[in-house]
């Protein structure tokens, strides 16, 4: 029996795999804002304990952390899965409203891995699945603060995965593309209300397509939750895992427009050495 420690657990992908990780007979210490959004969402359940925790506040996910050792004795698999979007240019967004994103899915999952890594490096074991996003492999115009965000999280993972690879504990960023969860509704994603009309092509295009693909999406939040529960015990898992067909092909053409710039760029990136 493994044990999760989840944290937005009370909705979107966090609910759907603590629920699957509770159907196959893992404990699961399932973290929102709010205990009882927990216990409504997936009712009683002698594996589960529903623990209160805002991310961004470090002590708080300290005692979670203290919680889960107590009630389970160890915490196996580590998904940090809290975090919500903003759209608007990045001129757009205010100072407030950058901050407000990058405590929660910056500093506040750094704040929970801290948190767990003590009992996982005791424990000589352990798992680490960090929420990502396809914004976070390759940025686009309307998602830039957001993306950026997860462009932190996929530095943070490859550093944690060398850190902690030799510890036997190991660590995969997560790459969803766009599934249809409610990430494009209000509650998970934050629109700025100050707009500038010389970005109506591009940021503010992208905020009318956004509400035209709501619960429109291609990728199936089921499917990656049997996935990333199945994912758990992957003998040997890699550092990051593209999830949708929309991401893989996000990856493919960034590498090809990389390879691009390579080939037409190289004279002038490999001048800047010393000519020993």
């Amino acid at each position: 029996m493994k044990t999760w420690f989840i944290t937005g657990a009370s909705r979107g992908f966090g609910l759907r795999i603590a629920r699957l990780a509770l159907g196959q007979g893992d404990a699961v210490v399932a973290t929102a804002r709010r205990a009882d959004a927990v216990i409504r969402a997936l009712g009683e359940h002698p594996n589960l304990l529903a623990v209160p925790l805002d991310v961004t506040d470090e002590e708080q996910a300290r005692a979670a952390a203290a919680a889960a050792i107590a009630r389970f004795g160890k915490i196996d698999v580590l998904l940090n899965n809290a975090g919500f979007g903003l759209l608007g240019a990045v001129e757009e967004a205010s100072a407030e409203e950058v901050e407000r994103v990058y405590r929660t899915n910056v500093f506040g999952l750094l704040a929970v891995t801290r948190a767990v890594l003590p009992y996982m490096r005791a424990a000589r074991s352990g798992r680490i699945l960090n929420i990502s996003s396809i914004g976070g492999y390759r940025g686009a115009p309307g998602f830039g603060v957001y993306a950026s965000t997860k462009f932190a999280v996929e530095g943070l993972s490859e550093a944690l995965h060398g850190e902690l690879e030799p510890l036997g504990i190991n660590v995969t960023v997560v790459e969803p593309g766009y599934f249809r969860t409610d990430f494009l509704d209000s509650s998970s994603l934050s629109v700025s209300p100050h707009r500038i009309e010389d970005y109506n092509g591009t940021a503010g295009a992208v905020r009318g397509r956004a509400a035209d693909l709501n619960h429109g999406q291609p990728g199936d939040p089921d499917r990656l939750a049997q996935v990333l529960v199945a994912f758990a015990d992957a003998p040997k898992p890699p550092v990051r895992l593209p999830l949708g067909s929309d991401t893989v092909r996000a990856i493919e053409a960034k590498h090809a427009a990389d390879a691009a710039i390579l080939a037409e760029w190289r004279h002038v990136s490999v001048s800047t050495d010393f000519k020993d």
